[in-house]
């Protein structure tokens, strides 16, 4: 439960219709096996210590004794267990029949909450055994003891503030106004629902929809337990569809007809930093909600949840091409309308043989051809210096060829040495005023060829640089427009090799991998026998790293000791934790000092959730302190030491 996150489950017992004894036993099992697991919050079905399926057994006496019995029994073996239980029950209260979720905690029941809408059409008569819940809140009296009782009831831990529990049973889901709504707008981030759900054709598919949707909605957890195996198969059947759903991502589903129990790490630190950010959540708390704290101690959770090393990655499949299709699509258009509100005669672009470049020149190509323009409106320019390799100048010339661009050629060496000369900067030093005259010089060549052609530069930087800073201010970090700004470099692979497979072009293909199979770097120091003598990666760190360090502070705002317990996971056997933690201190570093060069950033197309344009999603001083970050990744090497 630290860092906000919380193993759940959802589980199905296999029951006995009116067998309150036995299905109580089911129920306490699940419980036992989900606490040994580590799972800190379990929902079982609806009325799963009688069985839905009673029909007018609910109205018998001994049934109903008999699930208060099994409720007594369930709450007495929650002792113990620091495992929060939702079970469904029907309780009596003022004289009528309620169908009920009960929350049972360390021997306790918390509060009981009925059913808001009953179901009477189709295969349902609910309202024949049942009365819908009344409007506000009330006590239920329990053993001599006040239990509070009605649907406005939020469950908060205190020492887990934003695990903010509410419940809702089956058909509240499937109505037109769920009370989830409501719930999530009083503050409510995990939604449980007891279900029992019967099987139809197509039904199990609109259920998952109805899930995952209504969670993205909320921005919350939602936990659906259905009813399965032991109830009546007299008129129906039912097949134990248990879902956990976080934000739209559908995280954890039972197959149909196993009974399964389905477990799910939950982040809550996602879904309140979701609803901080959000500004059309709700901000006022309908009325009439009462919160019902209880003690649960920290504990450290087991991580289960899949973290992907790549999270600006689509996983492998037909969504990763369709969504390397659609940000080639985004890019393209929004150079598109630049050039045409412009006006420009070409689209010139500094190309180096490299993924940024390459994935810019793939973007203006497809740009000039959207708008019925000849491929060489595009000019292409690659200038060869200190540092430049046989390899990347070819790869560079091929790309243009095969694209049909205006390749020149402009050799900036001798510029380059001049403007030594003039500033009185020895050759032999290779320091950043050696790199960054090379860098400069290649800008402005870009920009003067543009003047000359009444063109535009199109920037190639891509977002993890502009995180790092990894640009020459003034140098390639200007542009009239930059494609590739919202970009991460471990995306712009999987995009360029996109691209590659869509070709149909065996030159293109063949350069188009050979850019990928090119180590990263700037080309900016001499060349070592005509091999790269600069590797990027080697000098700011690994991009997977950095790509990963990025989504988590942006996206989520999750704190460096969150974010190295999340990549401890999700590089498991790729780096050691001195790695990761130095390369975290790295890039928490750079990322504040290099803020100026984000503050004054061209335009440039947002692609996904994040981005670092000073004018869109980030906006920040250039001069705040990274102390308080430093300071927590000093104290992880303290403590790894």
């Amino acid at each position: 439960m630290k860092d906000g996150l919380i193993k759940t489950a959802a589980a199905t017992p296999r029951i006995r219709v009116a067998d309150c004894e036995g299905n109580s036993a089911a129920v306490i099992e699940k419980m036992k096996e989900a606490a040994a697991l580590g799972a800190g919050l379990l929902v079982l079905p609806e009325l799963c210590l009688t069985g839905y399926t009673c029909g007018d057994l609910f109205g018998q006496t001994p049934l109903l004794e008999g699930a208060l019995c099994a409720l007594r029994r369930c709450a007495k073996a929650s002792r113990g267990l620091s495992l929060l239980t939702l079970v469904g029950v029907p309780l009596r209260h003022k004289g009528k029949l309620y169908n009920c979720a009960a929350v049972l905690w360390e021997g306790e029941i918390l509060g009981v909450v009925p059913k808001t809408f009953l179901p009477n059409y189709g295969e349902f008569y609910e309202k024949r055994n049942f009365a819908a819940a009344p409007p506000e809140n009330g006590v239920l009296e329990l053993d001599g003891r006040s239990v509070p009782f009605g649907t406005k009831l939020l469950f908060q831990a205190r020492e887990l503030p934003d695990l903010v529990l509410a419940v809702e049973i089956c058909e509240d889901l499937w109505s037109a106004a769920p009370p989830c709504v409501l719930h999530a707008a009083a503050g409510a981030t995990v939604i449980a629902n007891l279900s029992a759900s019967d099987e139809t054709i197509g039904k199990a598919d609109y259920r998952r929809a109805l899930v995952g949707g209504q969670s993205a909605r909320l921005l919350c957890a939602y936990l659906y337990a259905d009813a399965g195996e032991g109830e009546s198969t007299t008129d129906m059947t039912f097949a134990g569809h248990n879902l956990i759903a976080e934000n739209g991502a559908l995280l954890a589903e039972s197959a149909l007809f196993r009974n399964e129990t389905v477990f799910a790490d939950l982040d809550l630190q996602r879904l309140a930093f979701d609803r901080r950010r959000n500004t059309t959540f709700p901000e006022s708390a309908p009325a009439g909600y009462q919160t019902v704290f209880f003690s649960m101690p920290l504990r450290e959770t087991v991580l289960q949840r899949h973290i992907s090393p790549t999270p600006f990655v689509p996983p492998q499949g037909a969504d990763r091409e369709q969504v390397c299709a659609t940000i080639l699509d985004i890019q393209s258009q929004g150079l598109r309308r630049r050039l045409e509100h412009s006006h420009s005669a070409k689209a010139v672009i500094g190309v180096s043989g490299g993924l940024d470049s390459t994935l810019a020149m793939l973007v203006a190509a497809r740009a000039l051809k959207g708008m019925g323009r000849p491929a060489s409106d595009l000019m292409a320019v690659t200038m060869p210096c200190f540092g430049t390799t046989q390899r990347t100048r070819g790869n560079a010339e091929i790309l243009s060829r095969c694209l049909g661009a205006d390749f020149r050629t402009v050799d900036i060496t001798a510029a380059v040495r001049q403007h030594f000369a003039d500033i009185g900067q020895p050759e032999e030093d290779h320091s950043v005023t050696y790199e960054n005259c090379q860098a400069r010089e290649r800008t402005q060549v870009l920009m003067d060829l543009a003047n000359q052609c009444g063109g535009m530069v199109v920037g190639t930087g891509d977002l993890s640089e502009l995180a790092l800073g990894w640009a020459t201010y003034n140098g390639d970090h200007m542009s009239m427009y930059g494609v590739n700004s919202s970009i991460p470099k471990t995306l712009i692979r999987y995009i360029i090799r996109h691209a590659a497979g869509q070709s149909d072009d065996p030159a293109l293909q063949k350069v188009l991998f050979d850019i990928l199979d090119t180590p990263v770097s700037p080309e900016l120091l001499p060349a070592k026998d005509g091999v790269i003598s600069q590797v990027t990666e080697d000098i700011v760190g690994p991009y997977e790293l950095h790509d990963f360090f990025l989504y988590y502070t942006i996206r989520w705002g999750f704190s460096p000791a969150k974010i190295f317990r999340l990549a401890r996971r999700a590089f498991s056997g790729s780096y050691g934790d001195d790695v990761i933690l130095r390369w975290l201190s790295v890039f928490f570093r750079r990322f504040f000092q290099q803020q100026f060069k984000r503050s004054c950033l061209p335009d440039g197309p947002k692609v996904g959730s994040v981005t670092l344009s000073p004018r869109g999603d980030w906006r920040m001083p250039s001069d705040a302190c990274a102390a308080l970050w430093l300071s927590e990744i000093a104290a992880l090497e303290k403590d790894m030491a």
